[in-house]
C-alpha cells in the first residue's frame, strides 16, 4: 500500500517537470499580486512592514486556488482516476499521495519565493520566521482543502470559477490564523495560540480531506 503510495507521488512529480506550467504560473501569479500592494501603498517602509504579512498571505492563498485545477483534471480526462476505482487500494491513499506531490511541486516553490517577498517588502527579521512557520502550516491545509472542492467541481462546465467561490470560505480559517500569527509576532505579542490552531487545522485535515475527496470522486464519476 505504502508503495503505490511512493509511486504515485514519484510519477506525478515527474509528470510535473515535463509540464512545469503549473508551479512557474502559481509562483509569477504570486509575484506579480504581491508587487501590486507597494504601488498603492506607497513606497514607505512603515506602512510596507506591517501589511507585509497579510499581503503574502493573500497572494499566497490566491495563486494556490489558481493551481488546483489541474491537480484532478487530467486524470479524470484520460480515464486515470476510474482506474483509481477500481484499483484494491484506498482511493483516500492515493488521493493523499496527489496531494502530497501538489505540495512538493507548488507549495515548496511557493515557501521559497515568500521568503524573498517578505525581505523586498520591508517584513521586519522577527516576523519572518514566523511567516515562515505559519505558511509552512498553512500551505498543506490549503492544499488538503483544496483537494475536497476540486474533487466536488471535477466535471462541471466553468468549474475553475466554482471552485474559487466554494473555497474561498473555507480558507478563511486558515488566513485569519496565518496572517494573525505574523501580526502578533509585530506587535510583540505571544503566536503560539495562532500556530497551534494552524497545526490543529492541518491535523483534522489530513485525514478529513483524503475521505471526502474519495466519497466526493466516486459519486461525480459513478
Amino acid at each position: 500500500m505504502y508503495r503505490a503510495f511512493w509511486k504515485i507521488v514519484k510519477r506525478d512529480l515527474q509528470l510535473q517537470k515535463r509540464r512545469g506550467a503549473d508551479a512557474l504560473t502559481a509562483v509569477m501569479f504570486f509575484v506579480l499580486a504581491c508587487s501590486l500592494f507597494p504601488l498603492a501603498l506607497g513606497p514607505s517602509p512603515e506602512d510596507l512592514a506591517w501589511v507585509a504579512g497579510s499581503i503574502i498571505w493573500v497572494a499566497l492563498l490566491l495563486a494556490v486556488i489558481l493551481s488546483l485545477d489541474p491537480l484532478l483534471r487530467v486524470d479524470f480526462e484520460d480515464g486515470t482516476l476510474e482506474q483509481w476505482l477500481l484499483s484494491s487500494y484506498p482511493l483516500s491513499l492515493l488521493l493523499a499521495a496527489r496531494v502530497l506531490s501538489h505540495g512538493i511541486w507548488v507549495g515548496i516553490p511557493l515557501w521559497c519565493m515568500a521568503t524573498v517577498v517578505a525581505v523586498l517588502l520591508q517584513l521586519p527579521d522577527k516576523a519572518i520566521g514566523t511567516l515562515m512557520l505559519s505558511l509552512a502550516l498553512g500551505i498543506p491545509c490549503l492544499s488538503l482543502i483544496g483537494l475536497m472542492g476540486v474533487s466536488l467541481t471535477l466535471g462541471l462546465r466553468q468549474g475553475g470559477l466554482l471552485l474559487a467561490l466554494l473555497l474561498l470560505p473555507l480558507y478563511i480559517p486558515v488566513l485569519i490564523f496565518g496572517a494573525g500569527a505574523v501580526n502578533q509576532s509585530l506587535e510583540g505579542l505571544p503566536i503560539q495560540g495562532h500556530l497551534a490552531l494552524l497545526a490543529a487545522l492541518l491535523l483534522l485535515a489530513i485525514p478529513l480531506a483524503p475521505w471526502v475527496a474519495a466519497r466526493s470522486l466516486r459519486f461525480s464519476i459513478q
